[in-house]
């Protein structure tokens, strides 16, 4: 296991979609590895294969508490099956958009099928932060950031504030 170097906005790889992960081999299993170290390293509570450079649908997960256990989940090709008529605000950060955060509104509950690194196929329903998170990683997974929900003035101020930023590292 390694922590890998995290992709920062404005990247273009943030954009792009993801591939399926097809068969579970070493590889797929030491990725997922990897991508736990570094959310845990960040510190994350969810994580997207593109973020790390990765364009495949793989997602990390782990909403516990700083003191309690660790619960980490690894979804394959997850996809939202199902979403409440219910919505509310959180206010959401991004490991891709450092030290920005923003109140997003998204549906409050949600169901999700993918496939577990044991191959097997699994539906949950999520409310609360572990739905606000799934929905999260899973817009990464189709390019789509959570700044794509807000207002255009906002987002348009972040990624210029961001562009700055990498001009003044490239400089």
């Amino acid at each position: 296991m390694s922590i890998r170097p995290l992709v920062i906005l404005p990247d273009a790889r943030l954009r792009e979609i993801s591939a399926p992960v097809g068969t579970i081999t070493g590889d797929v299993r030491k990725l997922a590895a990897d991508m736990l170290e570094t959310m845990y390293d960040a510190p994350g509570v969810g994580l997207a294969g593109i973020q790390i450079g990765e364009a495949v649908r793989i997602v990390t997960i782990d909403t516990s508490k700083e003191k309690e256990e660790r619960k980490p989940l690894v979804l394959l090709d997850p996809e939202i099956v199902w979403t409440s008529g219910e919505t509310r605000p959180y206010e959401e950060g991004c490991l891709s958009i450092p030290d920005y955060y923003a109140e997003v509104i998204r549906p409050d509950r949600v169901r999700v099928r993918f496939r577990t690194l044991d191959g097997e196929t699994v539906e949950r329903e999520a409310d609360g932060l572990l739905a606000t998170c799934l929905q999260h990683e899973i817009d990464h997974l189709n390019g789509v950031l959570f700044i794509d929900h807000l207002s255009k003035l906002k987002r348009d101020r972040v990624m210029k504030k961001f562009a700055k930023a990498a001009k003044r590292e490239a400089a």
